[in-house]
């Protein structure tokens, strides 16, 4: 009996670190505790009422040894079935006999003996139906068991059959209370200590430890249940992990390790513009969405940062600044061609050419003197061409011809060649100090287009001259 003490102590530290709800992940259960035999009681009665009287009277007909004395292991096979094997040792030191009258009360009762502290072995298997579902209780759970065994009762031993009930009362998902009365059926049932072995009833009390259940990554989620078992997680998301703890599960959250916002995918909108921080490139600034997130104060689609004029519109060619008008002429300096003199939109921001200008020029180009019969200029007449080339240049943008004319002596051909050098003499000054090619053009026309008589001196004179025309 002492080494069946320790085998009991042994079975209950095992147990206790193994301490997991009997159900589909849990499969495996342990109990332990004590265990009362009836003494026959059962077996000895002639009438079914007198088998259930006096059920509970331990004192008279229970025989009870004061330690653990039964342990059982079961499986859990399914829809709410288990199958186990419950081995059990006591003592037989009361025995009911012969059963008697007394004349004087008018009752039958039945003697009590001792057969001789008779050993008590029994190994049954047993199958058990849990009625816990249909209560949906987490806490009551009752049982109907059935099933069968052999027991050694004294120096008999016979098979029986068994039914009965229990009941277990969990006290945490790990820990139960555990209680069962069986009914053992002896197929060896003579009623004779040593000989045979009664049928008789037999209660268990004890605790139960149910375990068997993975739980790989501890966080009291199955691993059969956890959506992921190798990471740490929250019952509300099926086992998996929430790093960040704003409500939303790492594998549907964009920013798991920063707390974010269902709307943002779990991202943080530090700025409350409508834009995650990860896809923000000013996340400390409400910005617009189509520029990265960053503000633009003026609305002229450049981001305040890379914005010269924040405050002012102004294209980005000109990196947010307005373009300006230094000359106030309406045209902007990038298409002026004169953006320092004021002047028309017509004319590209040139001032126009007025025809007072105009007969400046020709006032200046009559002149013009040359050398005789040669395309070189006499020595007081480059102040005439230095005045030409400063009225030019007021008018930037605008073109001009140098024509040239010779009076009727000498021969056609030869006034021709000398009135398209002469006119070519003052284009090319006039490029050498500084005005455009690009705006000039010169042309000879001889004796053809006089404007004055050839038959005077004087008329001659006129005839020999230079013109500057506008070219529109």
């Amino acid at each position: 009996m002492k080494h069946l003490n320790k085998l009991f102590a042994a079975l209950f530290l095992m147990a206790a670190f193994s301490t997991q709800a009997q159900d589909s992940n849990n499969k495996w259960a342990i109990s332990f505790g004590a265990n009362a035999v009836d003494g026959g009681r059962v077996s000895a009665a002639t009438k079914l009422e007198d088998q259930f009287s006096q059920f509970f009277d331990a004192k008279k007909y229970w025989n009870i040894l004061p330690s653990v004395s039964t342990v059982s292991v079961s499986r859990h096979v399914g829809d709410n079935f288990s199958f186990g094997i419950t081995g059990s040792v006591n003592k037989i030191t009361k025995f009911v006999g012969e059963r008697t009258y007394d004349p004087a009360t008018n009752t039958e009762d039945y003697t009590v003996v001792n057969p001789g502290d008779l050993s008590y072995y029994s190994a049954d298997a047993v199958i058990k139906y849990s009625l816990m579902n249909l209560l949906k209780s987490k806490v009551i759970d009752p049982s109907l068991q059935i099933g069968g065994g052999y027991t050694w009762f004294g120096d008999a031993s016979a098979g029986t059959v068994n039914g009965g009930l229990g009941l277990t009362l969990w006290f945490t998902e790990q820990i139960g209370l555990t209680w069962a009365s069986t009914y053992k059926h002896s197929f060896d049932d003579t009623r004779m200590p040593n000989v045979d072995v009664p049928s008789h009833l037999q209660h268990t009390a004890g605790l139960s430890f149910k375990f068997g259940a993975k739980d790989t990554d501890n966080d009291g989620i199955y691993d059969k249940d956890d959506a992921c078992p190798e990471v740490a997680g929250l019952k509300q998301f099926n086992g998996c992990p929430d790093s960040d703890g704003d409500g939303i599960e790492d594998s549907k959250d964009s920013c798991p390790n920063d707390a974010g916002s269902v709307e943002m995918n779990g991202c943080p909108d530090t700025d409350g513009d409508g834009i995650a921080d990860k896809d923000d490139a000013c996340p400390d600034v409400a910005g617009i969405k189509s520029l990265g997130g960053c503000p633009d104060a003026d609305g002229d689609g450049i981001t305040d940062k890379k914005d010269n004029c924040p405050e002012v519109k102004g294209p980005k060619e000109n990196n947010g600044c307005p373009w300006p008008d230094k000359d106030g002429d309406g045209v902007l300096d990038k298409d002026d061609k004169c953006p320092d003199v004021k002047g028309t939109v017509a004319n590209k921001g040139c001032p126009e050419v007025s025809e007072e200008a105009i007969k400046r020029l020709n006032d200046y180009a009559k002149t013009i003197l040359f050398d005789t019969n040669k395309a070189t200029f006499q020595q007081r007449t480059y102040p005439v061409l230095e005045a030409i080339t400063a009225i030019l240049k007021e008018y930037p943008s605008s073109n001009f011809s140098i024509e040239g004319h010779t009076d009727s002596d000498g021969k056609d051909e030869a006034n021709m060649k000398l009135s398209d050098e002469r006119a070519a003499a003052v284009k090319n000054y006039l490029i050498e100090k500084g005005i455009a090619s690009s705006r000039l053009t010169s042309k000879g026309f001889g004796e053809s287009m006089p404007i004055d008589t050839n038959k005077t001196k004087a008329g001659k004179a006129n005839n020999r001259r230079v013109e500057v025309k506008l070219v529109k």
